[in-house]
């Protein structure tokens, strides 16, 4: 059976949320102005499922109506009640890098107990690449949680801000390798003597994958 707008609007009507679920995976086979038009009932679907499928793919159908989606994705990120799709819905703006919506991830971030909703967020940050980030991410450091504390690492570096460095620097010696290893990610954003210093150091870690990416970095 052929997949149409109108089949696929046929299973968002469905009382089975399996239907539902059906149709948002649809759409990803429709024309993208008709999947955006679509997807907006299901963003709001009584089925967590649903709603969570939906906001993710925002973060490439989003690119229709930045501007509408950026109103959804600040009503998913602030008033749906999961925080599995929170989460989506910061993955989602950090994606279409829609920095108008920072005051909000910043906002949640410290109310929020998740730290799924912290993770996506500080990720996002990164994505971003919006400056007024910097205190947020360094705050991020301090985290009790070990993703989101590795997760400002990489949004650290992917912001590209020179006051990073002496944050980044001592992690270079973590004892955990998947800290070292996002720090050699991290430290290749910047140009520095010291950052270089890090990755010569980093290039002939113990742990492979760490060493190989910080060699990529050197050599590139």
């Amino acid at each position: 059976m052929s997949i149409t707008p109108e089949s696929v609007q046929a299973l968002l009507s469905s009382e089975d949320f399996g239907d539902r679920l059906s149709a948002v995976n649809q759409m990803r086979q429709l024309d993208p102005s008709v999947a955006f038009q679509l997807i907006q009932t299901a963003v709001v679907d009584r089925n967590v499922r649903v709603r969570y499928a939906a906001v993710s793919q925002l973060a490439t159908l989003g690119q229709q109506n930045l501007p509408l989606t950026l109103d959804i994705l600040r009503r998913s990120l602030l008033e749906d009640p999961e925080m599995d799709v929170q989460a989506a819905a910061a993955d989602a703006l950090g994606a279409l890098k829609l920095r108008d919506a920072y005051m909000d991830l910043q906002e949640l971030y410290y109310r929020t107990p998740e730290w799924l909703v912290q993770f996506s967020i500080i990720a996002a940050l990164g994505e971003m690449g919006d400056p007024r980030a910097f205190e947020l991410l360094e705050d991020a450091l301090k985290s009790g949680n070990e993703l989101v504390k590795t997760a400002a690492i990489g949004s650290l570096g992917e912001l590209g801000d020179e006051r990073a460095l002496p944050l980044l620097l001592p992690y270079a010696t973590d004892t955990d390798w998947q800290v070292r290893y996002r720090v050699a990610q991290a430290l290749s954003h910047f140009h520095s003597p010291e950052a270089r210093s890090a990755l010569e150091s980093l290039s002939q870690d113990t742990v492979e994958p760490v060493a190989q990416e910080a060699r990529t970095y050197l050599n590139s």
